[in-house]
């Protein structure tokens, strides 16, 4: 559990009990603790054997490579849930950008890199048929060279949805130079199956170097599904 103090409790974060504190637009908000399924995906496991991996070859460099990581830790420092800065751990951002690399098929790093914005794109449209299954989505230009896109997606929501966070799952990735438009029917489909007219459908991009494994911030865009 997570607070922070003004003349009383004025913002929370974590578990306390059987309840949960946190916040959203309208602020924050306490709710009891709900322990999710656990379906063991495919998906899970991998993320899980990939973490697994990475601790195992953190333990596994050097004292001087491990001092490396953890004297660089300011300059990749961002705000928390409070707005507060804070760095991480030299093992978090060890994790975080190999993490990143071996999602988009990079190689690991075991020397930190001086931090540097991420090449990227802009999203010209996204406009899922569902007559016909196909997804293309048009970017302002090809994927830039030694970068690569992490593709979320969110299952189909009804029309009266305005937000959503935890429902993204990433449908796939994309090499540099992939042109465009980007075909992303199928990846979508073998993610969460059909959808409807009228349906909408979040996707957000999130541009990774593929030599340091720094990511941009996420593009968002929502759509309504056509015919």
């Amino acid at each position: 559990m997570k607070a922070k103090f003004g003349a009383i409790v004025v913002a929370g974060s974590g578990k306390l009990g059987g309840h949960v504190a946190s916040r959203n637009r309208a602020g924050a908000y306490w709710r009891t603790k709900v322990t999710p399924v656990n379906p063991q995906s495919t998906a899970q496991l991998n993320v899980r054997n990939r973490l697994g991996t990475r601790s195992q070859a953190w333990r596994g460099l050097t004292d001087t490579q491990r001092a490396a990581w953890n004297g660089v830790v300011s300059a990749f420092a961002k705000t928390d849930q409070f707005g507060d800065l804070k760095n991480p751990t030299g093992f978090n951002l060890y994790q975080a950008l190999n993490n990143n690399l071996l999602t988009v098929g990079g190689a690991a790093i075991s020397v930190p890199p001086v931090p540097a914005a991420v090449s990227t794109v802009t999203i010209t449209s996204i406009t899922p048929a569902a007559g016909t299954g196909l997804i293309p989505m048009v970017l302002s230009g090809a994927v830039p060279a030694s970068t690569a896109v992490k593709v979320f997606a969110t299952a189909p929501q009804s029309p009266g949805v305005s937000f959503v966070k935890s429902e993204y799952r990433l449908i796939t990735t994309l090499p540099a130079a992939t042109a465009t438009p980007v075909a992303l029917g199928a990846s979508y489909q073998t993610k969460f199956g059909s959808w409807v007219v009228g349906q909408k459908i979040f996707f957000k991009l999130v541009f990774v170097s593929t030599v340091t494994g720094q990511q941009s911030l996420p593009l968002q865009v929502v759509t309504i599904s056509a015919a």
